[in-house]
């Protein structure tokens, strides 16, 4: 079967509408969150801890913030996206149409990874008001940021699909994604942490994806770039072949 670009347009074009109709919440609350962290860890934080790695400590939280809005924008959009389907019964005809499971992965994905990335790019902008802003590699920052961006989309779309209420569509991004975030060096690095910590902050993943979006900004992280860089394909080649299983097996979409 040739590539249904017209399908994937119009399942593409659809979600994009659908964060279009829901615009406020979209733009200006992330920049209202953002504006808010650097009141509170840059002003009340900042003023005490001036530099991390020699970098004035304002700046250095921008890559954590924007990561941290990555994760949680980047499951929410895809699961949602694929959940809701689900929920109605409008699956079965996504799944009757003709578009492959390949399509169906891209235009879901890709809507949501586009959505998460835009997102990021706000949050940069808005960062760019109250720090300086320093970006060494603006190709590996590009990089990184829509990397991650689908790699979490790809998660969020195995969640939309495994979970059976709006309960489950939560549970992993509030109780598992977050705190990993805030513990993964989002706000600090882990060097600051005593030994054993550190030792332990190590086996979170999502200490390298912070780490290797970090780099691109200063030429400084916690772990080196080519091993933040092999940790992020890791885990988005885990989530494509996880989703592959799921279309291979019909898993919670023809049941």
């Amino acid at each position: 079967m040739s590539f249904n670009g017209y399908g994937v347009w119009a399942i593409y074009r659809f979600e994009m509408a659908r964060a279009l109709r829901t615009l406020w919440q979209s733009l200006v609350t992330p920049v209202i969150t953002t504006s808010l962290y650097f009141v509170v860890f840059g002003g009340a934080i900042g003023s005490r801890m001036t530099e991390v790695d020699g970098v004035p400590y304002g700046a250095f939280i921008v890559p954590g913030l924007i990561m941290l809005s990555l994760f949680t924008q980047s499951i929410f959009n895809a699961s949602f996206g694929i959940y809701f389907p689900k929920f109605t019964g409008t699956i079965y005809e996504i799944l009757s149409a003709p578009v492959s499971p390949l399509e169906i992965v891209l235009a879901y994905v890709g809507a949501a990874a586009t959505k998460s990335a835009i997102l990021g790019l706000i949050i940069l902008a808005t960062a760019a008001f109250f720090v300086p802003l320093q970006i060494l590699h603006p190709f590996w920052m590009l990089a990184f940021l829509i990397l991650i961006s689908t790699t979490f989309a790809l998660f969020g779309f195995i969640i939309g699909v495994w979970a059976q209420n709006f309960e489950q569509l939560q549970f992993i991004p509030m109780l598992i994604v977050t705190p990993l975030t805030f513990l993964g060096g989002a706000f600090y690095s882990i060097e600051m942490l005593p030994e054993g910590w550190r030792t332990l902050a190590l086996f979170n993943p999502v200490v390298y994806l912070i780490s290797g979006f970090r780099w691109a900004f200063y030429g400084v992280g916690d772990v080196s770039v080519q091993v933040s860089l092999l940790a992020t394909l890791g885990f988005f080649f885990g989530c494509l072949a996880v989703v592959g299983w799921i279309f291979k097996t019909g898993y919670r979409l023809k049941n």
